[in-house]
């Protein structure tokens, strides 16, 4: 069968049924990737970090949803992570489901089991997954009406291995992980003891396929987070306030900054040339590059169409190079980058400083791409370099 791959994604999450997706996908959302649940058959269309979609195989045959697992993976191969929500207390087609996971992400990849979600009151000591400290076979859902739990141990419902885990070497950790699969059971009774199964799991790279409930999710988008190499984050200024110019000023001690004069703007040939050479400066900029409008708008700039063509261009910049998102100062700006993407809105999920929020690009070609917009005259000296910070690490405050 050929599929049609989604692509672009770091993390593709699937889960067995759609409110379980809803959140573990959420835990993805809080450790700060851009997230987007689907509901249809198909791929994503957005660029969010993180595709989380639902086979609701739960209630399915052994067979029918280890198919259904299968295809799911494959239509995500092209994201760089996979993870496998699979129930807290162990309901559905979990030995299945894991192996048809594992073996659609790659032959030789590990699945690293550990469904323990201690806020929940659900542990996992010597291989037993515990609901309130009483084995999940002996609880209600022993008896579910649809998928009972008849057995406990997590090993022996999977035929997998068993590690406990030393957590004071992630490296080690990771290494015993590594040989002990291709299907691996591990403990965790505490928040602390999932964030360091996390950052053993985050060391093995893309061959482990974490397999979990929301517990496992958040260190794991923690973990996976430290892990990445951030794009560079593209500043767009079009604001004259002179605040801005001295935040620009500041940026420009430890970040490029490419600033355009009114000679760039004077005919289509210079613009495409001053266009152009930023492209370039793009690719080599590291954290961060700013791209900074005339201080002057005499001599026949029009303000609208400074905006319009800084917009456009950082709309261009962002589609065709790696950019981890977008810091704006000046209303206009902003509001020519949003039109230049097809944006529709932007979904607010915090501030990077007070009167400085953050957001998600929703509609359009970037999707769930992170962008923060700043007034001309507000904020401190170093609030652009504080703002590109934030997007870059998606460090914001809620």
């Amino acid at each position: 069968m050929t599929y049609e791959k989604d692509a672009g994604h770091a993390i593709a999450m699937v889960a067995d049924d759609l409110t379980g997706a809803g959140d573990t996908a959420v835990r993805f959302l809080h450790a700060g990737w851009s997230t987007e649940l689907l509901l249809s058959g198909g791929p994503g269309a957005g660029s969010a970090d993180v595709v989380a979609a639902s086979t609701d195989s739960r209630a399915m045959a052994a067979q029918d949803a280890a198919a259904a697992v299968r295809e799911r993976v494959r239509r995500h191969s092209g994201a760089r992570r996979l993870y496998k929500k699979v129930d807290s207390t162990l309901r559905g087609q979990l030995a299945a489901e894991v192996e048809a996971a594992r073996s659609a992400w790659s032959p030789d990849a590990v699945a690293v089991v550990c469904p323990a979600f201690p806020e929940a009151g659900r542990t996992v000591a010597d291989g037993v997954l515990l609901v309130e400290g009483t084995p999940a076979a002996r609880t209600p859902v022993g008896d579910d009406p649809v998928t009972p739990v008849r057995e406990s141990h997590i090993p022996t419902l999977l035929g997998a291995a068993h590690v406990r885990l030393e957590g004071a070497d992630p490296a080690a950790d990771a290494e015993r992980l590594g040989a002990a699969g291709p299907i691996v059971v591990a403990d965790a009774g505490t928040q602390a003891d999932l964030e360091c199964l996390a950052a053993a799991i985050a060391l093995l790279g893309r061959r482990a396929v974490p397999v979990g409930s929301a517990g496992l999710a958040g260190p794991m988008g923690r973990a996976w987070a430290r892990a990445e190499t951030p794009a560079p984050v593209l500043v767009v200024v079009t604001s004259l306030h002179a605040a801005t110019r001295e935040q620009v000023a500041r940026l420009s001690e430890s970040l490029p900054v490419r600033h355009c004069t009114a000679a760039d703007l004077a005919g289509d040939a210079a613009w495409t040339a001053w266009s152009a050479s930023t492209e370039e400066l793009l690719a080599d900029s590291g954290e961060a590059l700013a791209i900074v409008a005339p201080d002057e708008r005499g001599g026949g700039l029009d303000p609208a169409e400074v905006a319009r063509r800084f917009g456009a261009l950082a709309a261009g910049l962002a589609v065709r190079n790696p950019v981890s998102g977008f810091v704006v100062t000046g209303g206009d700006g902003a509001r020519a980058l949003a039109e230049a993407l097809g944006a529709t809105a932007i979904a607010l999920t915090g501030e990077v400083a007070p009167g400085v929020p953050a957001g998600t690009l929703s509609g359009g070609r970037l999707h769930g791409r992170p962008i923060v917009t700043k007034a001309g005259g507000f904020g401190a000296p170093d609030a652009l370099l504080t703002a590109v910070t934030a997007v870059r690490h998606r460090r914001y405050r809620s």
